[in-house]
């Protein structure tokens, strides 16, 4: 009896998850690639697994037919975009996520992110690296309009530290309506934020959730932050809209196609990170012990 560990670099931190296994007698083979995984790479690792703690990794109808074995799927992270959740159910496979780990590192970044576009602070530290000492006026977080799109545990976690700060906050999420927050219409709540928050998933019809209109409905001089998943921003309107100034900045951790080597790279109000939303040494740990629990669950039922 065997899993496959298909992100890239599990248990770097603790050997916890691997520890669980072991106390099991389950056996598991690792991601060497160090890298997320193609289709094919991801077939030929899964042959004889009874489960896998997946990746990001493609796990398309292809894949799972391929693999007459395999009875659960337990993904380390949130986002279930790179599964065919239909296919899995026409095959009887269990599919798990693990939405508590990375909750409060992803909202902790979001926090950091409107934190520094606010102040400037990337902007000024790449000026001053440069020779030029040049200060720039700030806004404060308190008082401002916070919208939230998509108030799942993430986009929750990331409006009570907003609110710590004395923002105003508001939501769109048509799968949630009472949550003490304000409810708005997403066209409404682009009109009425200052900075636009992004912690949904990607949609079905793979359409961007902000899209050029939408982009354009936010007021001058406001801010974007995307921590979610790539492909939920119109990517090309949204460097015109930076680029004219019709906004002030945005924050940009995952993108349509990663690695990044765009054109926000020229911007110099955009910050750019590699897709590091969860990469906090606690909530990796976390992620990975519910990622190998739920999926010891599954195969005991």
């Amino acid at each position: 009896m065997k899993i496959a560990i298909t992100t890239s670099s599990f248990a770097r931190y603790s050997d916890e998850p691997l520890d669980l296994l072991r106390k099991r007698g389950i056996g598991y083979v690792l991601n060497d690639k160090g890298r997320v995984l193609t289709e094919d790479e991801a077939r030929d690792i899964l042959q004889g697994c009874i489960g896998v703690a997946a990746g990001t990794e493609k796990l398309s109808r292809r894949v799972l037919d391929a693999c007459p074995d395999l009875q659960v799927i337990s993904r380390c992270g949130t986002g279930m975009d790179s599964v065919d959740l239909a296919a899995a159910r026409a095959r009887g496979i269990a599919v798990r996520n693990t939405p508590d780990g990375p909750t409060l590192a992803v909202a902790e970044l979001t926090l950091a992110y409107a934190l520094d576009l606010l102040r400037c602070v990337t902007r000024m530290d790449r000026e001053l690296r440069a020779g030029t000492w040049k200060k720039r006026m700030g806004f404060l977080l308190e008082g401002k309009k916070i919208g939230i799109v998509g108030f799942g545990h993430i986009g929750r976690a990331t409006a009570k530290l907003f609110t710590a700060f004395g923002a105003q906050v508001a939501f769109a999420d048509p799968c949630v309506c009472d949550s003490g927050y304000q409810k708005m219409e997403l066209d409404a709540l682009c009109a009425w934020a200052q900075l636009i928050s992004l912690h949904c998933s990607a949609p079905q019809d793979a359409l961007p959730v902000m899209s050029a209109a939408r982009l354009e409905r936010m007021q001058p001089g406001s801010w974007l932050i995307n921590a979610a998943r790539g492909g939920l921003v119109d990517e090309e309107a949204l460097f015109r809209l930076l680029q004219a100034g019709h906004l002030a900045g945005a924050a940009i951790d995952t993108f349509t196609r990663e690695p990044y080597a765009g054109p926000f790279v020229g911007l110099d109000n955009v910050i750019l990170t590699p897709h590091i939303g969860s990469y906090a040494q606690e909530a990796r740990i976390r992620q990975e012990v519910d990622t190998i629990k739920n999926l010891l669950e599954e195969l005991g039922k």
